[in-house]
């Protein structure tokens, strides 16, 4: 089912549901003395838009933030990549050859393996952290000449380069996590839409058209950002989803 289709649905039950209770409570609730609720109803409202407006804010935020960083680093992933295959094209055998192979192996496991699992928010393998262990072996036991300061250098480098995807692979793998919206957060999404929606029941004045069209407008509202907030807690699936272009990229620049 398409990010469309399912947020159209969740807008629509929404709507549907503000209506009937916004009707319920105009056709059989009491109108006398509502009008003397507006003040204080008002001022309650006011409060209560204010506080979940911050909260969905901030948790919105947050999360375009991650799916943001995940992107970007995927990059600094994929350029130390390379930056690691370039490097050992310089240094002694078998080194030269071994080390941008596993580059390549490495960028495959990351789009094969690693990214599906990583959209269903379910647990990676340790195929990848082996495939860097062999490529962090093959260039311990690359063997340098003593006066030999630019082969030096260049397997500084790659050594460089490889910490650094062991940092961006981390922090890939701890987005899932680190991105979930928890229990308690969902809790005050979920019941301060609810009051923040319900509130106008108490006013009274309005047209029961014109009260109904409100409620549900501000259902529909509400409800759109609550399913943002779900679409974005994975970075790597939803509306928002991070690909594995970065690594398909470096698949063929390695080949």
């Amino acid at each position: 089912m398409s990010v469309y289709l399912t947020g159209s649905i969740w807008v629509v039950a929404a709507v549907v549901g503000a209506a009937v209770i916004a009707y319920l409570v105009r056709r059989y609730g009491l109108d006398e003395g509502r009008m003397d609720n507006n003040d204080a109803a008002g001022q309650a409202f006011t409060i209560v838009g204010g506080l979940h407006a911050v909260v969905v804010a901030f948790v919105l935020i947050s999360l375009f933030d991650a799916a943001s960083t995940v992107r970007d680093e995927s990059y600094q992933e994929t350029q130390a990549l390379v930056g690691v295959a370039w490097a050992a094209r310089s240094l002694p055998e078998p080194a030269k050859s071994e080390l941008p192979r596993l580059a390549r192996d490495y960028a495959d496991t990351v789009v094969w393996v690693e990214w599906p699992a990583l959209r269903v928010g379910g647990a990676v393998s340790d195929q990848g952290w082996s495939q860097l262990n062999e490529m962090r072996a093959m260039l311990d036991g690359a063997g340098i000449p003593g006066d030999d300061d630019w082969l030096t250098g260049e397997k500084t480098e790659a050594a460089d380069q490889l910490m650094t995807i062991y940092e961006q692979r981390q922090a890939r793998l701890n987005a899932v996590r680190d991105n979930n919206v928890g229990l308690v957060v969902w809790f005050v999404l979920i019941v301060g839409s609810l009051i923040f929606v319900l509130l106008p029941n108490l006013f009274g004045g309005t047209k029961q058209i014109t009260h109904i069209i409100i409620v549900s407008t501000l259902a529909a509202t509400t409800t759109l950002l609550l399913f943002a907030i779900y679409q974005l807690q994975n970075p790597f699936a939803g509306g928002a989803k991070v690909g594995p272009d970065a690594f398909s990229q470096v698949i063929g620049r390695l080949s």
